[in-house]
């Protein structure tokens, strides 16, 4: 069987990246690789063993092209209206609360927030599927 284990995406700014996934999702750094041309941060928290790899790479001054193929990684989270009034209280600015229903049936109450490097993030209301 196998496990999934992290996600990684490149970003610009260390400091600036490890803040806001600090601030937003209350994640820390669980290790730190320094390398000649880039730096590897694993991010984690105690709620899930998955970790958000942030990839640095030392010659990179422009912003990266996310293109049109990135979707976006998902946290669950106990109360959604809470947590979208937290972001908006830190200046994390959230999109909009999401009622997403299907055939009138709720399957999830949500809303996105950008990272500092563009990458859409969700944030789900924990219940269904989605614990």
């Amino acid at each position: 069987m196998t496990k999934v284990v992290h996600s990684m995406i490149r970003v610009l700014d260390e400091a600036r990246s490890v803040a806001f996934y600090r601030e937003a999702f209350g994640l820390g750094i669980a290790d730190r690789l320094d390398f000649d041309s880039f730096t590897l941060i694993y991010l984690s928290n105690a709620a899930a063993d998955f970790e958000i790899e942030l990839t640095v790479n030392k010659d990179r001054t422009e912003p990266y092209d996310l293109g049109d193929g990135y979707g976006h990684i998902a946290f669950v989270v106990e109360d959604v209206d809470k947590e979208h009034a937290r972001f908006e209280a830190a200046g994390l600015a959230p999109r909009k609360l999401v009622d997403f229903r299907n055939n009138g049936e709720l399957v999830a109450r949500f809303f996105f927030v950008a990272d500092p490097d563009g990458y859409m993030i969700e944030v789900i209301e924990r219940g269904g599927r989605f614990r």
